[in-house]
């Protein structure tokens, strides 16, 4: 059973970045760096942290590196001593991967080390029908709650039908769902699967990078058997407020606010929606196949001073030809999305 604060917390909407892994030079584990990022989060107001996720790096998983288990014990550590100062715990979210088995072990460890529920990545079930996917999504929900994942094909993700989704959303330990299908087709499925299956307490979280401010502002009804049914995403869980997340805690606030009154969406929301999609557009580096998305979220969190480089764990994954260029763009014209001013006030703090 899910303690009834992370439960309210996830159901009133936070921010939850997707935590990058902090290495140094030589491209292992940098304790300190990873340890002031997660200070940085806490501090910027997010209301959860999602480890061992794509932007984590999938590769923490290969015996050769072994940090799995290293990085979400660290995390959940610093979330522990956040906690301290906080009325509201930190959500905790640990990534799971692999078939049945591997996501089983998966679970149980962070079960072990305190997780409040697993992100369910079904990437490595491609291809297998909706029966195997959904025996295996029971099989981790009766180790840990499950928190779904539309992860796009583009990134390590596969197509993920509605009838799919219909039978997910009766799986009775699923607490939330993160839509990441950067597909307004796939994402209304989910929804719409959702309403009719009349699960109004599994929380919605956008992971659409390209459509994150309006994803925030939308309603979705649907006719549920002559009743008008009405759904809206919670909060964010995402790679792209893993940097400036003191701003995208502000840009949540605004649209909830805007959603609570139900006000006119202003004309200055709308322009900023676009702005924050061109700003992923480079960081994900979404004209080359999302190929150099994780060293673009390294390189702004370098440029701020928590990273001390954009490497990753493989060393062919590196910034796109033109990406550096564009980076340098998007901070030129869109100062207002940043919080370098924070973070450069603080900085001394997260390392403390």
């Amino acid at each position: 059973m899910m303690d009834s604060k992370i439960r309210s917390a996830l159901d009133a909407g936070v921010v939850i970045p997707a935590c990058p892994l902090a290495l140094n030079e030589q491209r292992q584990f940098d304790e300190r760096r990873q340890r002031a990022l997660i200070r940085y989060y806490h501090a910027a107001g997010a209301g959860g942290l999602a480890v061992a996720v794509h932007t984590t790096q999938f590769a923490i998983r290969d015996p050769k590196h072994g940090l799995l288990e290293p990085v979400l014990a660290l995390a959940a550590d610093e979330l522990s001593r956040a906690d301290e100062s906080r009325p509201t715990p930190m959500i905790r979210v640990g990534g799971l991967c692999g078939q049945t088995d591997q996501a089983v072990r998966e679970a149980a460890i962070l079960n072990r080390l305190d997780y409040h529920c697993g992100l369910l990545n079904l990437g490595a079930m491609k291809g297998a029908s909706d029966d195997a996917l959904e025996r295996h999504c029971r099989a981790v929900a009766d180790v840990i709650p499950v928190f779904g994942f539309y992860l796009q094909p583009g990134v390590g993700g596969c197509v993920l039908p509605y009838s799919f989704w219909r039978r997910f959303a009766e799986i009775e330990n699923v607490i939330a769902i993160k839509i990441a299908a950067f597909d307004r087709y796939e994402t209304i499925d989910v929804i719409r699967a959702l309403a009719e299956a009349g699960r109004d307490d599994v929380a919605l979280y956008t992971g659409n990078d390209d459509n994150i401010v309006m994803d925030l502002l939308t309603p979705y009804r649907f006719d549920v058997n002559g009743t008008k049914v009405e759904r809206r995403f919670n909060g964010g869980l995402l790679g792209h407020w893993a940097v400036w997340t003191k701003r995208a805690v502000e840009i949540l606030t605004e649209c909830q606010a805007i959603v609570r009154r139900n006000d006119p969406v202003p004309q200055e929301l709308l322009r900023l929606a676009n702005e924050v999609t061109d700003c992923n557009a480079v960081l994900f580096d979404a004209s080359n196949g999302y190929h150099g998305c994780i060293p673009g979220i390294h390189e702004i969190l370098r440029r701020q001073g928590l990273l001390a480089g954009n490497w990753c764990l493989n060393p062919e994954e590196q910034l796109s030809p033109g990406q550096l260029e564009n980076i340098d763009r998007i901070c030129r014209a869109y100062p207002h999305l940043t919080d370098d001013t924070f973070v450069t006030e603080h900085l001394d703090e997260f390392f403390q």
